[in-house]
């Protein structure tokens, strides 16, 4: 579907959230999956519905056995990834900063709108890598007509960066044409200013997906049960 089809459908998931629907309502009237909703609507205020005396039409028989194996996969997939060791961090940090984070050279930075994205990034770079805390920078893109006090209040405690440490801001400017619905509380972009520790990052990147990608069997994965 591409970025601008599961952009589609994560502000109409906000819309739908904000305007009074449960989670399993919007994973079925979008199609996708309660968690993909979860995931996409979990800041908006949510208030929920009156429900109308007159009888609603109910979910078909497809729609709950839709529901029933979303529900499923997903507290499989919770079980089988499990508590995580330390090691599972280091691993899971490297492939996240792979896929988000900056390549270019002098700086760690990684940026997201996703604040349990965020939150993992900010626990593998203290637990991995020997950082000066006061050397953190973090800076907001919101839009315009967004609380940025309250957004940088949010973010401040998502990341235990103090908000003095935040640079200066990039408020958008309101495009209808491609969004009806704001993340709230907006994208937040977080720095460590460090050649050292970047390279290093990028060394670690190189050994999982890089020189040693070719050596992996594919039988092996494929044994894997599902």
């Amino acid at each position: 579907m591409g970025y601008r089809g599961k952009l589609a459908e994560r502000e109409a998931a906000r819309r739908l959230r904000a305007e009074g629907r449960t989670m399993l309502d919007i994973a079925q009237i979008l199609g996708v999956s309660k968690a993909s909703v979860s995931l996409w609507a979990r800041d908006v205020p949510f208030e929920a519905r009156p429900r109308a005396r007159a009888r609603r039409r109910g979910p078909n028989a497809l729609q709950r056995r839709k529901a029933v194996d979303i529900e499923r996969r997903w507290q499989d997939g919770l079980a089988r990834v499990g508590e995580l060791s330390e090691r599972d961090l280091f691993i899971a940090g490297i492939a996240l900063y792979a896929g988000e984070g900056a390549k270019t050279d002098g700086a760690v930075k990684f940026a997201n709108s996703d604040p349990r994205l965020i939150r993992v990034f900010c626990a593998w770079l203290r637990a991995c890598f020997e950082i000066d805390e006061s050397r953190l920078r973090a800076w907001l893109y919101l839009h315009e007509g967004l609380d940025l006090e309250a957004a940088i209040r949010y973010w401040s405690e998502v990341t235990s960066i103090p908000p003095q440490q935040f640079g200066k801001p990039y408020r958008a400017k309101p495009d209808e044409g491609i969004r009806a619905v704001k993340h709230v509380h907006g994208c937040l972009a977080v720095g460590y200013s460090c050649s050292a520790t970047h390279r290093t990052i990028l060394g670690m990147i190189d050994g999982v997906v890089g020189a040693r990608a070719g050596c992996w069997p594919a039988d092996k994965f494929r044994a894997i049960p599902g």
